[in-house]
């Protein structure tokens, strides 16, 4: 598998699990796009929060490869994570808070990432699946 295999649209669904036990959830789509030096990843959807509350999200990423894994930034280019493909793990500490992420690729083309994330205010998972449009 390299950065290009994921080029092209994905139907994304994700789970937010918070620590009181409540849980949010996304229902949307993943594009990804030729952007030098590689992909832009855009994410767009509907977030329905605990309680029942509804909202348009979403967010972009940079994808690029490097080194024989894959860098991903922000999109303004600031560095988010990096992760080998063999042993895809990766964190990112955004003071005072650390999110670890395990990335899933073993029924590509569907795939999996799991965010666990912790802080002062924060304590959550979050599951995201994608599969092919």
């Amino acid at each position: 598998m390299e950065l290009s295999d994921f080029l092209g649209d994905w139907d994304l669904t994700r789970t937010i699990s918070h620590a009181d036990g409540t849980h949010a959830q996304f229902s949307g789509q993943a594009v990804f796009t030729p952007q030098s030096p590689g992909l832009l990843y855009c994410e767009t959807g509907v977030l329905v929060l605990p309680g029942g509350y509804t909202m348009q999200a979403e967010r972009r990423y940079r994808w690029h490869a490097e080194a024989g894994g894959i860098a991903v930034s922000f999109e303004d280019g600031r560095p988010f994570h990096r992760f080998d493909l063999a042993t895809p793990r990766a964190a990112h500490w955004c003071d005072p808070d650390s999110y670890t992420v395990d990335y899933d690729f073993s029924d590509w083309p569907a795939w999996r990432a799991q965010w666990q994330v912790r802080g002062p205010r924060k304590d959550y998972v979050m599951h995201s699946a994608f599969t092919r449009a």
